[in-house]
């Protein structure tokens, strides 16, 4: 079996954050997210790394952190680009939005040739996740005409922000297989919990129960199906619509519904966090001088 890559999801601005905040420090030493991100995955046994960006941002992720991780781990660049997509379909007038998460994935299909990770560039994952995910990418899975693929789960209330709502995946559950996602949307974190405020109702959440923060164990079988996947997507977006996307959770969720695949849900324990508003880059900034403190990581991580 091949090693398994990390591929990182970065081709994204973040709207409510206001910038480029994949590349935004988040310490004295000048490391970003993605420094700790690919520390944990290195030591976990990853030994590639695939970046998705923006053809026009390539240089600043260079200088950000791929010239200075070239010498601990293989960084192989792609550029999600609008205009890839499948002959006979065309870009629609007017979009300027790119097709989604599923459509980043296939950026990849030219570099990928054995089971892979993804993660999103500006998400904490902790160490935990990396190992699990690992560990079940070089097993050996089952050869029943299905795909075997996993998703690390995140204790809701490890992923909340104190500076505005999320919206949360709240994963549904059997004999440790995903069964289905909701997908919840303006989740507050309260004083005793979670709860989310929908037209003007308000339903209290588990705050233990798994979520899915877009950290998957995938397959090169999977690759296929999500190419396949896209033609479909084309087919049946409506005139004028320059905005549906194509997202990876929502293509898994319908291949679980199809039988057509087993998702195993690897829990994790550990913290999620992010920088979803610019209110949420002080307190990710604390809680990464408290792990080095604490001894989690070396004050530098590269020396």
């Amino acid at each position: 079996m091949k090693e398994p890559v990390l591929v990182v999801m970065a081709a994204g601005m973040g709207s409510r954050y206001g910038g480029l905040k994949q590349i935004d420090p988040v310490d004295q030493e000048g490391h970003i997210i993605m420094d700790f991100s690919i520390y944990d995955a290195v030591r976990a046994g990853f030994k590639k790394v695939i970046f998705i960006i923006k053809k026009e941002n390539e240089q600043d992720f260079r200088d950000a952190i791929g010239d200075r991780l070239s010498d601990k781990v293989e960084i192989v660049y792609v550029h999600q680009d609008l205009n890839n997509i499948p002959e006979g379909f065309q870009v629609p007038e007017g979009r300027v939005k790119p097709w989604g998460t599923g459509h980043a994935i296939m950026s990849c299909i030219d570099v990928i040739d054995g089971p892979f990770a993804v993660i999103n560039a500006d998400d904490y994952y902790g160490k935990e996740a990396y190992v699990k995910v690992h560990d079940y990418l070089i097993q050996e899975q089952p050869d029943d005409g299905i795909l075997h693929i996993c998703m690390a789960g995140f204790r809701l209330g490890n992923t909340l922000s104190d500076n505005g709502s999320v919206t949360r995946g709240v994963c549904h559950i059997e004999e440790g297989a995903l069964t289905g996602v909701t997908e919840t949307h303006n989740i507050f974190k309260t004083a005793d919990g979670a709860e989310a405020r929908n037209d003007d109702k308000v339903e209290k959440l588990d705050v233990k129960s798994l979520v899915s923060m877009n950290m998957w164990g995938l397959t090169p079988v999977f690759m296929d199906t999500l190419e396949k996947g896209f033609v479909d997507f084309l087919s049946e977006i409506k005139e004028g619509d320059i905005k549906k996307e194509y997202l990876l959770p929502e293509m898994i969720d319908c291949l679980i519904k199809e039988g057509k695949a087993k998702v195993d849900v690897l829990e994790t324990k550990d913290t999620w966090f992010g920088v979803t508003y610019q209110e949420d880059k002080a307190a990710v900034t604390e809680a990464f001088a408290n792990l080095v403190k604490s001894g989690v990581y070396p004050s530098n991580l590269y020396k």
